[in-house]
This record gives C-alpha cells, sequence and structure tokens, in this order.
C-alpha cells in the first residue's frame, strides 16, 4: 500500500524527483567531460621571438597596477611578483603563482597566447584550469592588446626561481574535475563589448571596474559554490575569511555613488579620503596598490559609469520621529570615555583627521562587519601622495569587550539621527 497525498500517490512524485536529478547529474557529467576533453578551443600560435616595444612595457606597468596584480603576486618580504601568497577561500588556501621570466619555476617559456589563455580562459600553459581566485572571471573581459602589454611588462621583471607552493584545498576541491563542473555551472569566456548607446567615457569606466579592476572580487555577493552572478554584480559582498564586507556599489545608502558625487568619489580613489569618508581595511591596499596611481582620466571614467549603475536605487526610507530607535545609554558613556576626542560629541568628526560619524553611510548600513572591525581592530586610511601622514584609529579588542562594543556601536548607529539597526553581540562575536 502506498502512501497518499490529496489523491496523489506519493511515489509517483518519489520518482518524479529521481529522475529530474539523475537528468541533472547525466546533464553536468556530460558537460564536465566535455569541458575535460577540450570544449574550448586552444589558443594558439606560432612560438616567435616575443619583442616588446617600450611604449607596450610602460602601457603593461600602467595595467598592472591598474589591476593590483602585486598585491596576490607578491609575498611580505618576498621578492616582487614572485607568487607564494596564499589566498584563504571558504575551501581552503589558494597559492600565488609566479610571475616573474624565471624558466623553470615563472613565465619564462610562456608564450603571449599562453598568457592571454590564462587571462581570457582561465587555463595555465600546460592546459589545466585555474582555480578562480585569480580572478579570470573578470579578466576574461580584457582586450588582447592590453594582455600583451601587461605581459611585455612582466617580461621585463628579474627573474626569480621559487617554485609555485601547491593548493591546500579540501576534497574535492582539490580536483580538475570539481573545477571543471565549477566552470560548466559558472563561466563562460566572454570578450568587452562597448555599449555604442554609451559615451566612450562610459564604456572606458565600464571595462576598468568590470574587467582589469575586478572590483566584483569583492563587491558582489557569492552563492554557496563561491561564484558570483551578473545580475548581483557589485551589489556588495562579505569578503570570504576577512570578515569585511564591500558596500554595494549599487545601492545609494551603501557606497553607490550619486551624481553630483563623483568627483569626490575620484578624490576617495586617488588619496583614500574624500570630505566625510576614508578608505580601510582591504580597500585601502586597493588604493595604495592600484587606484592612486591611475590617471584622473581614467577614475573619472570609472566614477562617471558606477554612478550610472547607482542611478536607479530607491531613496533611503525617512523615519518619523516617533519610529526613531532609542540610542543606548550604556552605548553614550561608552563613548564619551573612548571616542568623543576623535570623533566629536556630536558625531561631527574633525575635518581632514577624523571621519563624521553623524549622517555617515558607513555607520549606518545595514552590515556591521567593517564597524567591528575597526573597532576592534583599529586602522588608517591609506598613506599616499595625495594623503601621506592619514589619522588613524587605535584597537580597541585590549580595552572593550564584546557586549561593550556591541553598546558602542549599537550607540553610534542610533545617534544624531542615525536610525540603523542595533549591533548584537553576537554580531561581534562573529565576524572577528
Amino acid at each position: 500500500m502506498h502512501c497518499r497525498r490529496n489523491g496523489k500517490p506519493m511515489i509517483k512524485k518519489s520518482l518524479q524527483t529521481r529522475l529530474g536529478l539523475l537528468a541533472v547529474v547525466v546533464l553536468v557529467g556530460a558537460m564536465t567531460i566535455w569541458y575535460l576533453s577540450g570544449a574550448e578551443p586552444v589558443i594558439a600560435e606560432a612560438q616567435t621571438p616575443f619583442a616588446a616595444t617600450s611604449q607596450q612595457v610602460e602601457q603593461g606597468a600602467y595595467l598592472a597596477r591598474a589591476g593590483n596584480c602585486a598585491a596576490c603576486h607578491t609575498a611580505r618580504g618576498g621578492a616582487v611578483y614572485a607568487g607564494g601568497v596564499g589566498i584563504a577561500t571558504p575551501f581552503g588556501t589558494v597559492y600565488s603563482s609566479n610571475l616573474t621570466p624565471d624558466a623553470a619555476t615563472g613565465l619564462g617559456n610562456w608564450s603571449p597566447a599562453d598568457f592571454w589563455r590564462a587571462m581570457h580562459q582561465g587555463r595555465s600553459r600546460d592546459g589545466h584550469w585555474l582555480y578562480p581566485a585569480f580572478p579570470y572571471t573578470s579578466y576574461t573581459l580584457i582586450r588582447r592588446e592590453d594582455s600583451d602589454a601587461l605581459f611585455a611588462y612582466l617580461r621585463t621583471l628579474a627573474p626569480v626561481t621559487q617554485p609555485n607552493q601547491a593548493h591546500a584545498l579540501a576534497f574535492p576541491w582539490r580536483s580538475q574535475t570539481a573545477l571543471a563542473v565549477w566552470r560548466v555551472l559558472f563561466f563562460k569566456s566572454a570578450g568587452f563589448e562597448p555599449d555604442p548607446a554609451r559615451t566612450p567615457q562610459w564604456n572606458r569606466g565600464a571595462y576598468l571596474v568590470r574587467g582589469l579592476g575586478h572590483c566584483a572580487a569583492c563587491h558582489a555577493p557569492r552563492n554557496l559554490l563561491g561564484a558570483t552572478h551578473e545580475a548581483n554584480a557589485l551589489r556588495g559582498g562579505v569578503i570570504p575569511v576577512q570578515h569585511w564586507y564591500a558596500p554595494s556599489l549599487v545601492d545609494t545608502r551603501e557606497a553607490g555613488v550619486q551624481p553630483d558625487d563623483i568627483a569626490q568619489t575620484v578624490q576617495l580613489l586617488k588619496t583614500g579620503i574624500a570630505a566625510g569618508r576614508s578608505a580601510m581595511g582591504p580597500m585601502a591596499e586597493v588604493v595604495v596598490r592600484s587606484t592612486q596611481h591611475l590617471t584622473d582620466v581614467d577614475l573619472q571614467a570609472m566614477a562617471v559609469y558606477l554612478a550610472d549603475l547607482a542611478s536607479a536605487s530607491p531613496p533611503a526610507p525617512v523615519l518619523r520621529a516617533a519610529d526613531r530607535p532609542t540610542p543606548s545609554v550604556t552605548g553614550e558613556k561608552i563613548y564619551t570615555r573612548h571616542c568623543a576626542q576623535c570623533h566629536g560629541e556630536r558625531g561631527e568628526g574633525a575635518p581632514g583627521a577624523y571621519a563624521p560619524l553623524a549622517g555617515n553611510r558607513a555607520v549606518t548600513m545595514g552590515h556591521s562587519a567593517n564597524l567591528v572591525q575597526a573597532v576592534l581592530k583599529g586602522g588608517f586610511p591609506p598613506a599616499t601622495a595625495g594623503n601621506p601622514r592619514p589619522f588613524g584609529m587605535p584597537p580597541f579588542r585590549q580595552t572593550l569587550d564584546d557586549a561593550e562594543v556591541a553598546e558602542v556601536l549599537s550607540y553610534i548607529r542610533q545617534a544624531w539621527g542615525n536610525a540603523a539597526p542595533a549591533v548584537s553581540v553576537l554580531e561581534v562575536m562573529q565576524r572577528q
């Protein structure tokens, strides 16, 4: 006798479910075999001697800074671009490769086509798939001439003999089969297609933000398998393992660029500080290594593109006075004792030194992760040519316990007209 629900045998539904799962398994298996057998054509060309022009090398050096390549390929205290940086992911640690022109351990035997294949298809010289910790999901948009220029610059580096370190990934993530399945589901090589309805400036900004700048690597949400989706691009995401939140670049309630805010965005990317805001955490490193070295023309283009993305964001809701939360009394006492000296009695900050907390989007946005990181670990905006001696914040990990951190952050998010949710002790514990 079969169990029934609404007069229909449940065994029929179970059989349909099993057949559906089997179909999915067969489809993914077939697509994986297709991928492993070389679904995408291997980029190949005659192995002729590579001769780069000085203009190519100069352009490549600029592009390397635009892509912040040194951040992942230069270990602390190690040789420049020799790799060995451990990139922590939820699936284990991926180690960056040696990009110097060493023949045995680096790119010495690579051709421009080999390098282009890695950038465009995420495939190494020997044909194996690369892990997307190397952001080829964004680099696939890079033009061939820019790939060649970047390769030309890397060829001018001093060769360093440093074997690449094996990745420390758990099963099944360390297998090429699992990676092939991931690629079938989440990656397809592409190219940047300018929008003819947009200005050259807008298209240049889109090319930098979406391609070499790979902003989606941090500023886009990820699914359980670590993949981002274009539909959610730049809508904000928690940086894996680091517990920092890269705010949405689409929502003006977070870090979305408003049309009248383009000049301030350029200044922020150039110097690390702007009126009422500063770059901290992972973004500070991006400014130091990358964006401060870009031309004002390119920074302006990026800001124009980002402002267009954010132009359709909904306005922030206006709360009635009766609906505004009541600031924490305990938090106010902690703020007065530890914070007011720099940030002001009313959260007004100090121009040119300490950011205001009243009306600050970084304070009131939905995610409190960055506030927790700043209070516990402290931090400085980046030291740049435009701001060589930044004012910083001391860490309070040894001064305040988790409950006190939650109280003072709750007060800051609800005082002086701010109206954000309180921060719980659990949130503080989870984001350490």
